[in-house]
């Protein structure tokens, strides 16, 4: 697999000796509190020459040091209130690259210790970042034979076993960059299904994937619905992945996602119009931050929590099988459905996944249950790079959203939390009274009053959930989560995946 392997370092004379090292890259708010004398002095004396020393990533000749390199990576705004760990992010980043570009190999990483509570995690979010920072494109890597720029990068840490976290939450990021920032056609339904249970092979994760199309019309009909176009096309046709991590001895918490996987979206009989179906090849984030997620589970094996996941695996293909709007369909959960908008195809998925999962759910061990989308350009408009989760009233009651957005900041991966409202619900009534719900109104999303709230209202009326909930006899909590943000950086088309919000999620699970 083509990623980053971190190596824990103790001995602090590895920043002298090398023990193969070949640089050191030092992390630091302050030139003075870097805990090493020598450190420190070549840093001074350099920004007496550099002025740039100390403000900026910085390379300096470094005799005495590990491979003559040091590059120091300050981290700005510290004082400032309102920033949070991804400032340590952000300058890792930075110095990794200058390592990458001086021809090291073997770089050192040391980040100097904080006190404040927001940087509680800063040496695992610097590492993190970095390998953030050298992830390369399948695509580019299968064309050329492209190899990881570093053999391994060193953390020098008080942390005990640091890095059989960081590879196994990088291993997961790295399937997750991958599944969803390739192509449509490397990438299709049947390939991601493919490359999922590939990386999954050999490990304790129970995988299956549905594929026939009586079954898939049978038990995920709205799914069928968004995939109908395609299945004229056997390479286009669709898939539901099933994924589940059971640990060994005693289940005290269960944790059910379901996440959706677009290969492409046209935009169906609404089709994309004025260039805005560039980049719809990413709309499977949701999926792949999932798939993800149970690669890192499949390493590090962690006790009491049992997870369930299905994947949905769909082109929304045009063509004259293609669903349109007006019409009604039933959904797995048995409510029927009228079609307000072909490109409203997510949550029409996610619904039947979730219908699913719900069946699961009622006889678990103390069940919590997700979704994870790239749904609304809503969110985009209201939170920017970031994820929103909006929960239902039992979640609410329990705190879940906001346990999540505390872990998952303080690995830097901030969540916004958004509340559902009568007027979600208000939006999804079928005027006409034909069908029991409409799935969306006509105007994007971006111009919708809520239009990233209410798409969960939808979810848990056509999925069966708003049965569960706080007075029901079996209650449920259920958080979606809209990554449409946050699932790439960069360019708005063609940027980075992220994997967003696989390590927020990691560290729900194994804290809740």
């Amino acid at each position: 697999m083509f990623q980053v392997n971190f190596v824990d370092v103790k001995a602090e004379n590895a920043i002298f000796d090398g023990e193969g090292w070949d640089a050191v890259v030092v992390v630091t708010p302050d030139l003075d509190t870097i805990g090493f004398d020598e450190i420190s002095l070549l840093a001074q004396h350099g920004a007496h020459v550099d002025k740039r020393v100390g403000k900026s990533p910085t390379l300096l000749f470094a005799p005495g040091l590990a491979g003559g390199r040091l590059i120091i990576a300050p981290v700005t705004q510290v004082n400032d209130e309102y920033v949070d760990v991804r400032v340590y992010a952000d300058a890792a980043r930075a110095a990794i690259a200058i390592a990458k570009e001086a021809g090291a190999k073997r770089p050192l990483l040391y980040v100097v210790p904080s006190k404040d509570l927001r940087f509680s995690f800063a040496s695992e979010v610097a590492a993190l970042a970095c390998g953030q920072e050298l992830w390369q494109t399948l695509e580019l890597r299968e064309a050329t034979g492209l190899t990881p720029a570093f053999e391994a990068i060193g953390l020098l840490s008080s942390s005990t076993h640091n890095s059989n976290l960081l590879n196994a939450l990088e291993a997961g990021r790295v399937l997750a960059r991958d599944l969803c920032g390739t192509e449509p056609e490397r990438m299709s339904a049947k390939a991601f299904a493919d490359y999922c249970l590939q990386s999954l092979a050999g490990s304790v994760i129970k995988t299956a994937v549905v594929e026939d199309r009586d079954i898939l019309e049978r038990d995920y009909p709205l799914l069928s619905a968004v995939a109908r176009s395609s299945f004229a096309v056997g390479r286009h046709q669709p898939r539901v992945v099933k994924l589940e991590y059971l640990p060994e001895g005693e289940v005290t918490r269960t944790f059910l996602f379901a996440g959706k996987g677009v290969i492409y979206d046209t935009g169906g009989a609404d089709l994309k119009v004025g260039g805005s179906m560039a980049g719809m090849s990413r709309d499977k984030g949701g999926a792949s931050a999932v798939a993800g997620l149970f690669k890192t589970l499949s390493m590090l094996k962690p006790k009491g929590i049992r997870v369930i996941a299905e994947l949905g695996l769909v082109r929304n293909s045009i063509g004259s099988e293609a669903f349109v709007t007006d019409e009604i369909i039933t959904s797995h959960a048995g409510v029927r459905v009228r079609i307000g908008n072909t490109d409203a195809e997510g949550r029409l998925v996610l619904a039947d996944l979730l219908s699913h999962l719900r069946i699961k759910a009622v006889s678990a061990v103390k069940p919590e249950m997700f979704s994870v989308a790239t749904l609304t350009g809503h969110v985009v408009r209201c939170y920017g790079s970031y994820p929103a989760a909006v929960e239902n009233s039992v979640a609410s009651s329990q705190q879940c959203a906001v346990t999540l957005q505390q872990q998952a900041t303080q690995w830097g991966e901030p969540f916004e939390v958004s509340t559902l409202r009568p007027e979600d619900f208000a939006k999804i009534r079928d005027v006409s009274g034909a069908a029991e719900m409409l799935s969306s109104n006509n105007a994007p999303s971006s111009i919708t009053a809520r239009g990233h709230q209410y798409p969960a209202a939808f979810l848990l009326k056509a999925s069966g959930l708003f049965d569960h909930g706080v007075t029901a006899p079996i209650p449920l909590a259920y958080m979606h989560l809209d990554i449409a943000g946050s699932a790439t950086e960069g360019d708005p088309l063609y940027g980075k995946p992220t994997a967003s919000p696989l390590v927020g999620l990691y560290q729900y699970l194994i804290n809740r």
